[in-house]
C-alpha cells in the first residue's frame, strides 16, 4: 500500500488495484491522478459509479448490461430476430457492435466451460439459450467463441446440445486478420485460415 496514506486512500488504491489490467501500482497511479484532480475526475467518476450502481441490470433476455430490460438491442425492432450470436461476456457483445456489422440479437453466456475451474454448464446461460432456440424463432445461431480450447470445448457443447432444435449452428471464421502479416502470425492461426480458405 501507500506509505503515509491515510485509509481512505488505501482502501481506494486496494479497490483500484482489483480491476482488470490494473496491479497495486496502477492502482497508486489512478489513486493519484483521480485525487489530483477531484473536480474534474473524481467527482464525475463517483457520480458515475452511484448511477450505473442504481440503474444498470441484466438483460432477462440476452445476459447484455443495460439501464432497461429487455436490453436496447433486444427491443430493437429493426434487429433479425431469427440470428442469435452468442458470445462469452458483454465486452464480447460491445466488440461485436464495435464492427457494426452483424444486424441480429446476442446471447451472453457469462463465461466458458472449464473442467480446470469446475465450470460447468449449469454456472453458465445454457439452458436460456436453449430456450430460445427452441421457441421456434430463431433459424442461426452464431457462435463468436474465443479460439481457445475452453472455448472450442463450449462451441462443440453447445453445437451438440442445439443440434436437436434444427437450428443452423455456425462459427466465426478464424485465420488472417485484415491487414496482417504471414510472418507475424503463430502457427496456429495460419493453419486455420488454410483450413477456412474460400474461392477468390
Amino acid at each position: 500500500m501507500a506509505a503515509s496514506a491515510g485509509p481512505e486512500i488505501e482502501r481506494l488504491i486496494a479497490l483500484l488495484s482489483k480491476l482488470p489490467g490494473l496491479g497495486p501500482r496502477s492502482g497508486r497511479r489512478a489513486a493519484l491522478a483521480l485525487l489530483k484532480k477531484r473536480d474534474t475526475l473524481l467527482a464525475p467518476l463517483t457520480a458515475a459509479l452511484v448511477d450505473a450502481q442504481a440503474k444498470v441490470r441484466t438483460c432477462s433476455v440476452c445476459g447484455s448490461l443495460d439501464t432497461s430490460d429487455p436490453c436496447a438491442i433486444c427491443a430493437d425492432g429493426s434487429r433479425d430476430p431469427r440470428l442469435i450470436c452468442v458470445v462469452e461476456e458483454v465486452g464480447s457483445l460491445w466488440a461485436m457492435e464495435r464492427g457494426q456489422s452483424f444486424k441480429g440479437r446476442y446471447h451472453v453466456l457469462g463465461g466458458l466451460l472449464s473442467a480446470l475451474d469446475g465450470v460447468g454448464p449449469e454456472a453458465l446461460r445454457v439452458s436460456e439459450l436453449l430456450a430460445r432456440a427452441g421457441g421456434g424463432e430463431i433459424a442461426e445461431v452464431i457462435l463468436a467463441l474465443p479460439a481457445t480450447v475452453d472455448g472450442q470445448t463450449t462451441a462443440h457443447y453447445l453445437a451438440d446440445r442445439l443440434a436437436p432444435t434444427g437450428v443452423s449452428v455456425t462459427m466465426l471464421a478464424r485465420g488472417v486478420p485484415v491487414g496482417g502479416d504471414l510472418d507475424w502470425l503463430d502457427d496456429g492461426t495460419i493453419a486455420q485460415a488454410l483450413r477456412a480458405r474460400r474461392p477468390a
